[in-house]
């Protein structure tokens, strides 16, 4: 029977387990993620997964340490597979694996390798993103790639929306290749890294709204970082607002006045720096800001 060792987290990782699983795949051994008190739990655990099969499961601060290394090596894997763990996997577990090591990324390889490439490919204003089964190597999303599938973005998809198709993505691109894999017929092709790009992660302030930017762009950040992600903030007066969901509103026109937040009939809007407006469908803003807004003012904005 072939035997992987599995590194894991999030629905991506909740699923492809259970692929592996439905094709006769033993797994001695899942390596996951202790849950982060600073972020929103809103997808599977996948150490929660393991216990539904009596997989034992490890939360390791650092997989390359060497006792992790060496349970790693005890559960004499053929396979090593990565699944959206957010770790990068040293030369001595990469080299334990009999028949390789591989990993499964969210985007269109060559493309957005690294960090949080769901977030980025929204922020980046793509239509299209995917999944991409891909060898382990040394550098980051390099190795040769297995297989891949393409999912649309809409122009108002949240990134919750694009992460969910991805991840469906994900497990149809396992169910497809691992036969290949397991049989030795799967046929490995190098990618173009220069036709590619590569971005780093993202933190809660990155979600800072510049709004010298233009309309599109304001709006692709939102949805890039809208919940349950952090979300997209501003300040006025020193008071944070949060904006949380918008639409783009080509029939209305701006008011006079340059960029700003107003309210008209209880909805939110923002004029942007090229002269298109934001319909705000989700705002947090404090009593101050409400005052001003429901007196008919329109807030500028920096």
């Amino acid at each position: 029977m072939t035997r992987a060792v599995v590194f894991g987290y999030h629905d991506v990782g909740a699923r492809c387990l259970e692929v592996l699983l439905r094709h006769g795949v033993q797994v001695p051994l899942v390596v996951t993620h202790e849950d982060d008190p600073g972020e929103t739990l809103w997808f599977e655990r996948v150490a929660d997964r393991a216990a539904r099969h009596g997989i034992p499961a490890i939360t390791p601060e650092d997989p390359n340490a060497a006792a992790t290394v060496a349970k790693v090596r005890k559960a004499k894997p053929d396979f090593l597979f990565s699944f959206y763990y957010r770790k990068m996997m040293g030369p001595k577990l990469l080299g334990i694996p009999a028949r390789g090591a591989f990993n499964m990324h969210g985007s269109l390889l060559p493309k957005y390798r690294g960090r949080a490439p769901v977030n980025w490919a929204i922020l980046k204003g793509e239509t299209e993103t995917g999944a991409t089964l891909h060898e382990m190597v040394a550098k980051p999303d390099a190795g040769r790639i297995v297989d891949q599938e393409r999912v649309a973005i809409g122009e108002d998809d949240l990134a919750v929306d694009v992460f969910r198709k991805m991840t469906a993505a994900a497990e149809a691109v396992l169910e497809r290749s691992l036969p290949r894999l397991l049989d030795g017929t799967a046929e490995l092709r190098e990618q173009d890294l220069a036709a590619g790009s590569y971005f780093g992660g993202r933190r809660p302030e990155d979600g800072r709204i510049d709004w010298s930017r233009p309309a599109r762009e304001v709006h692709d950040l939102v949805r890039a970082v809208a919940p349950p992600f952090p979300g997209a903030f501003t300040e006025v007066g020193g008071e944070r607002v949060r904006v949380l969901h918008t639409r783009l509103d080509p029939a209305r026109q701006p008011r006079p006045g340059g960029v700003g937040l107003y309210r008209d009939a209880l909805q939110w809007f923002a004029d942007c720096a090229d002269g298109k407006v934001l319909r705000l469908l989700e705002v947090e803003a404090g009593a101050e800001l409400e005052r001003r807004a429901a007196a008919g003012k329109k807030i500028p904005l920096k």
